[in-house]
C-alpha cells in the first residue's frame, strides 16, 4: 500500500499553526491507516500551541478504516470508528488493575511529554522527515497512522461530528460522574462550568438519575443549553464572586438547607480549582473534571468534614468498554451528541473555530474532512 498526501494542521512552535500538505505511510504490524471525517475541536488544541514544537494537531476523530496492518482484527478497511487518544499497553499494573486512562507505558509518558508514548515516529512525513502528531493520533489532518489499541468500532448510526467529540471532551464530563464519583441515583450535584465538558457532566448525572442538577456559569446563553442536556436549577454566577462562595449560598438553598452530595469542576480556570469544595455537604465529593494543572491554593477547612476531592484523567476510561456504551445511549436518545455539534468548518477555518470555542461561541465545535 503507497503513502498517501493528506492535508494537515502542523504547530508551528509559536503559538500557532500552519495547513500543509504532509505524506501518511502505510500502517505497519499492529497499526491502522484511518480516513479522517470528522475531529473535534478541545481546549487541549488551543494550549498545544505553545508545547513549543512541530507537530500535527488534534486528538478527537472519527473516520473510515482505509487499511491495517498485520495483526490487526478487531477493523477491517472500510469499518467506521472513532479514536482514542488514552491508548492502553494492556500489560502495565494500571491496565491489569482497570485504569487504562492512566497507563504507566503510554499514557503516563504522553501527559508528561505527549510526543512520546505509544505510536511509531515517522510513519506521517513532512518535508521528507517525521513529524510527531498530538497525542499519537493527529486528527486534525485527513488522514493518520495510529496504533490498534486507539481504534474503537462505531456500533451505531450516528454523524462523525457526533461521533468524534467522544473520545476526549463527552468521555471527560460524562466518565468523571459516571466513573469517577459514581454518582448515586436520587443525589444532588453542582456543574461548575457550562462548556463542552461541563454539559457532558450534566449529562452523566441526568443518566446517573440526580434528582438535582445545578448548573453555575457566568453566561446566561450556556445555562439554557445547560436546561436542554438535564440541568434542573441554574445559577448565574458574578465573576466577582471569589471561590463562588456566594453561590454556594445559593445551593445550598436549592439543596433544602444542606450543600450538594457532588460537585464538579469543569471551567478549566485555577482560581475555581477548590469551588467544587464549597458546593458540596460534610462526606460530599467535589471532582475537578477540567485538567487544571497550575498551582493553587486551598482552604482546608473547605474539607471539613470527611469530605473528598477527587482529580481524574479523561472521566477514568477504558474506551473499550465505555465507548460502546455510551453510543447505546446515544442510540436510545439518552445521551445527546448531535446536539452538542454547534458549529462545524473546513480544515481552511481552523483558525475561526478555535477563536469561536476560546469565545465561548460553540458547545463544541467540529473540522470536517470532505
Amino acid at each position: 500500500m503507497p503513502s498517501i498526501q493528506a492535508k494537515a494542521a502542523i504547530a508551528d512552535a509559536n503559538g500557532s499553526f500552519t495547513i500543509e500538505t504532509v505524506e501518511v505511510h502505510e500502517p505497519g504490524p499492529g497499526e491502522v491507516r484511518v480516513a479522517i471525517k470528522a475531529s473535534g475541536l478541545c481546549h487541549t488544541d488551543h494550549d498545544s500551541l505553545n508545547w513549543g514544537y512541530k507537530f500535527v494537531l488534534g486528538h478527537e476523530g472519527a473516520g473510515i478504516v482505509e487499511s491495517v496492518g498485520e495483526g490487526v482484527t478487531h477493523v477491517k478497511a472500510g469499518d467506521k470508528v472513532l479514536l482514542n487518544w488514552a491508548i492502553p499497553c494492556h500489560e502495565c499494573h494500571q491496565c491489569q488493575t482497570g485504569h487504562h486512562n492512566i497507563c504507566e507505558v503510554n499514557n503516563q509518558v504522553t501527559a508528561k511529554d505527549p510526543h512520546e508514548g505509544a505510536a511509531r515516529f515517522g510513519s506521517t512525513t513532512w518535508n521528507g522527515e517525521g513529524i510527531h502528531r498530538s497525542f499519537n493520533l493527529g486528527t486534525l489532518s485527513n488522514y493518520t497512522v495510529v496504533k490498534k489499541e486507539a481504534v474503537v468500532p462505531m456500533t451505531v448510526e450516528m454523524p462523525f461530528t457526533s461521533a468524534c467529540i467522544v473520545g476526549c471532551g463527552v468521555m471527560t464530563g460524562y466518565g468523571s460522574v459516571v466513573n469517577t464519583a459514581k454518582l448515586t441515583a436520587g443525589s444532588s450535584a453542582v456543574v461548575l462550568g457550562t462548556g463542552g465538558v461541563g454539559l457532558n457532566s450534566i449529562q452523566g448525572a441526568r443518566i446517573s438519575g440526580a434528582a438535582k442538577i445545578i448548573a453555575i456559569d457566568v453566561n446566561p446563553e450556556r445555562l439554557e443549553m445547560a436546561k436542554q442536556f438535564g440541568a434542573t436549577h441554574t445559577i448565574l454566577a458574578s465573576r466577582e464572586d471569589v471561590g463562588l462562595e456566594e453561590a454556594a449560598k445559593e445551593v445550598e438553598k436549592i439543596c433544602g438547607g444542606r450543600r450538594a452530595d457532588y460537585a464538579f469542576e469543569c471551567t478549566g480556570i485555577p482560581a475555581l480549582g477548590a469551588a467544587p469544595l464549597a458546593m458540596v455537604r460534610s462526606a460530599g465529593t467535589a471532582v475537578q473534571v477540567s485538567g487544571i494543572e497550575q498551582v493553587i491554593e486551598i482552604d482546608m477547612n473547605l474539607f471539613e468534614w470527611d469530605k473528598i476531592y477527587i482529580n481524574p484523567l479523561y472521566g477514568g476510561a477504558n474506551p473499550e468498554l465505555d465507548f460502546p456504551k455510551m453510543l447505546e445511549l446515544y442510540e436510545r436518545g439518552l445521551l445527546k451528541l448531535d446536539e452538542l455539534i454547534t458549529r462545524t468548518y473546513p480544515l481552511e477555518e481552523l483558525q475561526k473555530g478555535l477563536d469561536d470555542m476560546m469565545a465561548g461561541r460553540n458547545a463544541k465545535g467540529a473540522i470536517v474532512f470532505e
